[in-house]
């Protein structure tokens, strides 16, 4: 890997997102939208109902800890769409440029974003909920790095979908986070999900990343089944992930596709 490709990559993507207002607004508008929306209304339930308070800080690392998991896959994803948008892909790959030198700028580029977007909602959540991200002690290090790893999967994935798909599996770089939200555990934990999809649950990483913030919140002690269960299912989906991109990447050179997206 020639480590100078990489670093020019996250220059453009850099400037792409720098030089853009509404880029850099929508970066940080929709999770602080979400995390002062719904921390409001968690504290008014907690007012007019019998909620337990736990249940506010819940709900508060959750939202934190999710848009760790959506920035990720979404810096991958929307990099892709830019460079599609503005005819550019054919020649970036047209370039000595390798597709992993490309989808390792985009990775870092998501650790990056998601790093900044955890500390802007930290600081929010302590000013205005008392909620301080330190609460999750150093479990915070694996519970991070294991979404950072499945928003990454979820990324490459999507990219690949878009390649063999085109222009109309677009909407999947908005799209696949939430499909997986609902058996993630975000804000709830996973036994209130239906009997029969609770299993389904059990094979997502997110889900476990979800409950062992819970019982850090609630116990202060981060059991580790948690960490190595979803560490062990993102590298099998890593794995998957990686060699769908290559499949989709390698049809969509032989068949013309990323010629006939450039135009």
């Amino acid at each position: 890997m020639n480590f100078r490709t990489v670093r020019a990559l996250m220059i453009k993507y850099w400037f792409v997102w720098s030089r853009s207002t509404f880029r850099m607004l929508d970066i940080f508008f929709w999770p602080v939208m979400d995390l002062l929306v719904w921390g409001f209304l968690s504290v008014y339930m907690l007012k007019i109902s019998n909620a337990v308070p736990a249940a506010v800080t819940f709900l508060i690392g959750a939202i934190i800890l999710w848009n760790v998991l959506f920035r990720a896959q979404q810096v991958i994803a929307v990099s892709y769409l830019d460079d599609l948008w503005c005819r550019n892909l054919l020649n970036i790959f047209a370039a000595p440029i390798r597709p992993y030198e490309y989808v390792a700028s985009a990775w870092l580029m998501g650790l990056l974003q998601s790093t900044v977007v955890v500390c802007v909602l930290g600081t929010i959540a302590a000013a205005v909920y008392s909620f301080k991200l330190t609460a999750l002690g150093y479990g915070f290090i694996f519970l991070y790095a294991n979404l950072m790893l499945m928003g990454w999967s979820l990324g490459l994935l999507t990219i690949g979908l878009i390649l063999r798909w085109g222009p109309p599996a677009e909407a999947l770089a908005w799209a696949l986070p939430f499909l997986i939200q609902p058996v993630s555990a975000v804000f709830y934990p996973v036994s209130v999900l239906p009997q029969w999809l609770q299993p389904v649950s059990m094979l997502v990483p997110s889900s476990y990343v979800f409950e062992g913030m819970r019982e850090v919140l609630r116990t202060s002690h981060l059991d580790s089944h948690y960490g190595w269960c979803a560490l062990g299912l993102n590298i099998v989906y890593m794995a998957i992930s990686a060699v769908a991109f290559k499949l989709c990447f390698e049809e969509a050179r032989q068949k013309g596709y990323l010629a006939k997206y450039a135009v």
